[in-house]
């Protein structure tokens, strides 16, 4: 526990030194503690720590860790970060907090219908595939503001902010810099963007979410199946 303990720390140190150098307020900054491959002790420590907000990337693996942890811990939080098939829309909402992976009209209507089969309108997330890859889910930006659009006229999805992933070997400014003017055209006022290695530059760019694994639980173990 001591290590996730102290990682946590340095961590939330580099946020709020990064925010105010960058003149805003670190409490405008939510940690995102990824946890995927990650066993559901780690998990538990990182609460214990003071930690509430996670992120994972397959439905599957969060099913088998976060039910108990969530009735030992009742604040925490659950974002979805990894792409999501349409046929675990219902499970995905049973399950996490946020959707941060809206990436397409297919999902989306799927979404929408589990959330009001369930009662449960959850907060979401558009991710915009800004570097333009074609392995990588999200949609492309130019299609970004008339898909939030439509998720919000058509779907009535409760879309609170764009997310994005910039190419490894690319500079990531530029991207969130694109991800920020995006989201200003589309009126909204969260962005999840940075991951252990950028993170800081980020949230130079605006950041209001920042996903975190590495640098708070260690090297990944390989995905479980």
């Amino acid at each position: 526990m001591a290590a996730i303990a102290d990682n946590l720390a340095a961590v939330r140190a580099r946020i709020t030194a990064a925010a105010l150098a960058a003149g805003r307020d670190p409490a405008g900054i939510e940690l995102v503690a990824v946890s995927k491959t990650h066993d559901a002790d780690a998990v538990r420590d990182a609460l214990l720590a003071g930690q509430a907000v996670f992120g994972e990337n397959r439905v599957q693996e969060a099913e088998r860790k976060f039910p108990s942890l969530r009735g030992q811990f009742p604040g925490l939080r659950l974002h979805l970060i990894g792409p999501l098939q349409t046929n675990k829309a219902s499970d995905a909402v049973r399950l996490f907090d946020v959707i941060e992976t809206v990436d397409r009209p297919k999902l989306a209507a799927a979404l929408a219908a589990a959330m009001e089969r369930l009662a449960r309108p959850l907060p979401c997330f558009v991710q915009v595939n800004t570097g333009e890859e074609p392995q990588k889910a999200g949609v492309l930006p130019q299609q970004a503001l008339e898909f939030v659009d439509e998720c919000r006229s058509r779907y009535r999805l409760r879309i609170e902010g764009l997310m994005c992933i910039p190419p490894v070997d690319a500079p990531p400014a530029p991207h969130f810099a694109m991800l920020r003017q995006l989201a200003q055209r589309a009126g909204l006022q969260r962005l999840s963007m940075g991951m252990s290695g950028d993170f800081e530059i980020a949230i130079a760019e605006g950041a209001t979410s920042v996903r975190v694994g590495t640098a708070i639980f260690g090297a990944r173990a390989a995905a479980p199946r």
